[in-house]
């Protein structure tokens, strides 16, 4: 039998000829990642008694979740952090307002298809929009990577999930993502690798598959992967020249694509999958999650009407340029209902940059939205848009768990940017193409 992406995956970062679901490895990830949590990490670290990180060079730390600090407590962690920053000559580091975590990291192309990102954040499936093997660990366990370079995983089974055809009109990834959690619910995909295939995935843009592996934290899935063509290879051979200067004897303008699709893992096609699923996507409509689970998913018509409060634009799941140009196309020349706060929070500032530059960022302020610093924002109920008792949010979100946005006797519904932007409009939960 054929190996799987994430036995092959586990395989190369464990330095072993081969691995198999349900064998663990010691594995030593290509880059381990934190974020504001950085400083509580320290403190764990410390405890073990070493006091320099073995692996600096492979760390990567980002202030996103609560930026710029809203509390003397939030600036004295930061101020923390950035110490932490100095004292282990740590290079990947990313201040208050680069933007979230796994949007820059990939805009850095600091991970790249085939490696392993390990990250003190659920969602660090993320990665797998690359062909990265990303998955969340906890604090302790980055500690101990920081202090010996590598961490035992056991290899995960895998599901293959094929998607065929392509998606209708007003139909985005974040809709697929909530369907597949719907029909197969939140703990489906449990400890698993989420193996992504068809037609339908491979004709995606580059930014509506980043969607798909960050959402399948909410399936309960270890990590999840798309095969990465040559649209990922451009896109982070064009990042790395950014980054780096041109190498010896490389021409003018060249970039080192065959460099970055050497690392590209892909399955067998014998290869053993837990289970399989297919799915048509013309099947799929524009979806939207009731509170207060992922998979509490249903057509956009069951929840249409429902009252918001306010509309959230952002994260790490649907704040790129192309989710910010779905919502300034409905919003364009309307203003939003009275009564209702209409927040974007751009992922990075990178896209801010380009959303101004394209106008997005103009036909939000004219229709009465307020624009936030790059980050998470109020997405795990720091700051800039926490909820009052008995308010409705719908949001391009990635979870609306109770509380989640800081209020436990308030209302969260996901559902992808259009949406999320037709309804700040109406004032209630909406179709953007019955505006």
């Amino acid at each position: 039998m054929g190996y799987t992406f994430a036995e092959k995956a586990l395989a190369r970062a464990a330095g072993l000829p081969s691995a198999v679901a349900g064998q663990v490895v010691d594995a030593r990830p290509d880059i381990v990642l934190s974020h504001d949590n950085t400083a509580a990490i320290a403190k764990i670290f410390r405890t073990i008694g070493v006091e320099r990180v073995l692996i600096p060079d492979r760390l990567a730390i980002a202030l996103d979740h609560a930026v710029p600090a809203p509390t003397p407590q939030h600036a004295q962690n930061h101020a923390e952090v950035r110490k932490f920053v100095r004292e282990q000559g740590i290079q990947h580091f990313f201040e208050v307002g680069r933007g979230i975590c796994h949007q820059v990291l990939s805009e850095a192309a600091v991970i790249l298809p085939g490696q392993l990102i390990l990250g003190a954040d659920s969602h660090t499936t993320h990665y797998g929009w690359m062909g990265a093997f990303g998955a969340g660990i906890g604090r302790t366990e980055v500690a101990a990577l920081w202090a010996t370079g590598e961490l035992w995983l056991r290899v995960p089974e895998s599901m293959k999930i094929t998607v065929t055809g392509r998606l209708g009109k007003g139909v985005t990834a974040k809709d697929l993502c909530l369907y597949i959690i719907g029909r197969l619910g939140a703990d489906g995909g449990l400890y698993q690798s989420i193996e992504f295939h068809g037609e339908a995935i491979e004709n995606l843009s580059l930014e509506s598959r980043m969607v798909i592996p960050n959402m399948m934290a909410e399936f309960g899935a270890k990590n999840a992967y798309l095969p990465p063509d040559q649209a990922v290879f451009d896109y982070l051979a064009e990042a790395l020249r950014r980054r780096v200067p041109t190498p010896p004897h490389t021409a003018e303008g060249e970039t080192p694509r065959q460099d970055v699709s050497a690392l590209a893992l892909y399955p067998d096609a014998d290869a053993r999958y837990a289970s399989s699923h297919t799915f048509a996507a013309e099947d799929i409509p524009p979806m939207v999650s009731g509170p207060h689970r992922v998979d509490a998913s249903a057509p956009l018509d069951h929840f249409r009407g429902k009252a918001v409060q306010q509309a959230f634009l952002g994260t790490c799941t649907n704040g790129r340029l192309e989710d910010l140009a779905l919502a300034a196309e409905v919003i364009r020349g309307r203003s939003v209902a009275s009564g209702v706060r209409l927040i974007v929070i751009p992922a990075s500032a990178w896209v801010l940059k380009e959303a101004m530059q394209r106008g997005y960022i103009q036909d939000f302020i004219e229709a009465g939205a307020v624009i936030g610093v790059p980050g998470c924002g109020p997405c795990m109920g720091n700051h800039l848009g926490i909820l009052a008792p008995g308010e409705v949010c719908i949001s391009t979100a990635n979870r609306n768990f109770k509380g989640r946005m800081g209020q436990p006797e308030a209302e969260i519904y996901l559902a992808n940017p259009a949406v999320v932007a037709a309804s700040a409009v109406a004032g209630v939960i909406m179709d953007p193409q019955e505006l």
